[in-house]
């Protein structure tokens, strides 16, 4: 059995956490957790199945010429590899308070470099459970991938992180 890949960023704070509650769930001897920070398509291609950690990023950072952070480094990386016949899917992290007009658009951002490169994304998640204004990461009304709130729902993330682990089970083998 071939091992899950998780990518996240950065690393320390509330992405790292919640994706240590997902390799937990899946299990820790299943699981490669591997920070974007420093990380290149050559790392990307040695996983037939991943998953993306992402952090609230604004606008401003995925224009930029210059991003500096983690996943603005990573993102070119992600665009290098074909991603057909890899079982991928995308957590993100937001807050619906705070940003409710643009709750985890940067999930959207990534699915749609991911989709180009031919992912065919698993684990979507119904939007209605959810409380925000708008999010370009909603489709049909599903969310590209699991949308965490620890800022203001942090209460909900261990019972989200779970359900999502099982249904991406079946399809990523877990």
């Amino acid at each position: 059995m071939s091992k899950t890949a998780i990518f996240y960023g950065p690393v320390g704070g509330a992405v790292n956490r919640v994706a240590d509650k997902i390799k937990a769930q899946i299990g820790d001897d299943k699981v490669e957790m591997v920070p974007v920070k420093g990380a290149t398509a050559a790392d990307l291609e040695r996983f037939d199945k991943i998953i993306f950690g992402i952090s609230t990023v604004g606008k401003d950072t995925w224009d930029s010429k210059f991003a500096n952070n983690d996943w603005g480094i990573f993102l070119p990386e992600v665009e290098k590899v074909n991603y057909a016949g890899k079982k991928v899917a995308i957590f993100g992290l937001g807050d619906h308070v705070t940003y409710a007009a643009t709750f985890v658009d940067h999930m959207a951002i990534l699915a749609d470099k991911l989709i180009k490169n031919g992912a065919a994304l698993l684990g979507q998640v119904p939007a209605d459970n959810y409380e925000f204004d708008e999010s370009q990461a909603v489709i049909d009304g599903k969310f590209v991938g699991l949308p965490v709130d620890e800022d203001f729902e942090p209460e909900l993330t261990d019972e989200r992180v779970a359900n999502w682990v099982k249904q991406l089970a079946p399809e990523f083998g877990f």
